[in-house]
């Protein structure tokens, strides 16, 4: 069995001795209850998440296309000082990302100074030349970044991907935090867990914050594809929390070159679009003229600085896994650092020497559409059959550019309570960061869990399960 850091012990035989200082509280606590009590509770959790609707759609599974995501009892523990240097190594990159989407839809500096090939930038499909030149409320583009992070080994931070478009994932967060407060409410008072309820409160200040310039008292609205979108629980979730309308494009429309939403009193003025639809589908009159799900007119009312998007149009360019591989130079070409937190190595087979190493070493490495997202048109090559490699190997070489390969991390693991027991399994860490006037973001995030024994994909959409994320605090 291939050799990975064990997230609450140092040694192989799970004893009290080799657990981590940070787990030794609930290590103890957990070594003190049965099977059926976890069992219980487990079974209570996953009655109340269907109670409340918190299901996740499925796209193409046989078993129906709505699901409960399965929701791990066992918590994802972080001391302090590694959620510090998470915390500065995420700001750090968030930065350097909002100021790349900047300067490729301004100055383009960046391009110029051939630190990125332009043909990476203007052949991406998520560049917006629509944008090119628009002017938004504090250069600010990414308001909401979910980066993907990985732990190989120890202090071996590394991030898998930036997710800068709609990133998904934060109301499991909170809900996987109130439910384990419920369920186990000893253990808060035993354990210093850093709060994250407050993420609402957060992320309404952080929205209000980029209203067009003289707007005193915004209104914000969360926007929605509506109920048939995947993430539609986390989309009127957020909405409630925020105690803001929850809004399809229907409900709006553009007239004297501002947005409306209709209400029961009349039109009223919006100020700033929480949105979580695709920039496709925003506006028919600018993008694609068959979409129902936007508001004719948006573009110029944003064009003209009298309404916000978060995030804002053309904002995909800078999450797409062709322009990952230079994040490190961004970092370096906009702040003059270097990068906290770093990539992993990765292999662009659009590059004549990338694609022979990649095609040599399929069976060893991770191949990935750069295009790609919830985990679907990938190979994980040490899991794949002969004939998954060779079929996967014809689609590379029919396109080249639309892959990056890495190599399989031993993805850091975190026991967890699955049906034979307690027992191990690999997991990512998803922080939300947030980009306003400051950066900020609640301790922690969304743990994701390949409940699969031996599975490296950790994607709710690919049958991954989610735990609650402790950050201890001093």
């Amino acid at each position: 069995m291939a050799r990975f850091y064990n997230e609450m012990h140092a040694g192989d035989d799970n004893s009290p001795a080799s657990t981590r200082e940070h787990y030794q509280r609930y290590a103890q606590w957990l070594a003190e209850q049965t099977g059926e009590h976890l069992q219980r509770q487990r079974a209570e959790a996953d009655l109340s998440f269907r109670r409340v609707g918190i299901t996740f759609a499925v796209y193409g599974d046989d078993a129906g296309t709505e699901r409960l995501i399965p929701f791990d009892i066992i918590p994802r523990v972080i001391p302090a000082h590694e959620w510090s240097h998470l915390q500065r190594g995420l700001a750090q990159r968030v930065q350097a990302l909002n100021m790349f989407i900047h300067d490729i839809y301004h100055e383009q500096r960046i391009i110029k100074a051939g630190v990125i090939p332009a043909e990476q930038i203007y052949k991406n499909a998520q560049y917006r030349p629509e944008m090119q030149g628009i002017k938004v409320a504090s250069d600010i583009y990414a308001h909401i970044a979910g980066v993907d992070i990985v732990r190989a080994g120890e202090g071996e931070f590394y991030v898998l991907e930036d997710n800068l478009r709609v990133p998904s994932g934060v109301s499991y967060m909170l809900e996987d935090r109130k439910m384990m407060m419920r369920l186990f409410p000893e253990l808060f008072a035993q354990n210093k867990v850093a709060p994250v309820d407050h993420y609402p409160d957060m992320l309404l200040d952080n929205l209000r914050s980029v209203a067009p310039t003289g707007v005193d008292d915004p209104t914000v609205v969360v926007m929605t594809p509506g109920m048939y979108n995947s993430a539609y629980f986390e989309h009127a979730f957020l909405a409630q929390q925020m105690g803001v309308e929850l809004v399809e494009g229907q409900d709006l429309f553009v007239n004297d070159n501002a947005v409306y939403m209709r209400t029961t009193r009349g039109p009223k003025r919006v100020d700033v679009i929480y949105r979580r639809v695709d920039d496709d589908f925003l506006d028919p009159l600018a993008f694609r003229a068959d979409s129902s799900l936007g508001v004719p007119g948006l573009l110029a009312v944003y064009r003209a600085g009298r309404v916000s998007l978060a995030n804002a149009i053309g904002t995909g360019v800078a999450d797409d896994k062709s322009i990952y591989p230079f994040v490190p130079d961004m970092i370096r070409f906009y702040l003059s650092e270097d990068a906290i937190l770093n990539n992993v190595p990765t292999y662009q087979c659009r590059k004549p020497a990338d694609l022979s190493y990649t095609l040599a070493n399929l069976p060893q490495l991770v191949v990935k559409e750069v295009h790609g997202a919830g985990g679907y048109g990938m190979l994980v090559g040490p899991a794949s059959s002969q004939q998954q490699i060779e079929d996967f190997r014809q689609r590379i070489l029919a396109k080249p550019e639309s892959y990056i390969a890495q190599p399989t991390l031993a993805l850091s693991a975190c026991p967890t309570f699955v049906d034979q027991g307690i027992a191990p399994r690999h997991i990512d860490l998803r922080p939300f960061v947030l980009s306003g006037k400051q950066i900020s973001m609640v301790p922690g995030g969304l743990t994701r869990v390949a409940l699969q024994e031996g599975s490296l994909v950790v994607n709710s959409s690919q049958g991954g399960g989610t735990k609650d994320t402790w950050v201890l605090e001093k």
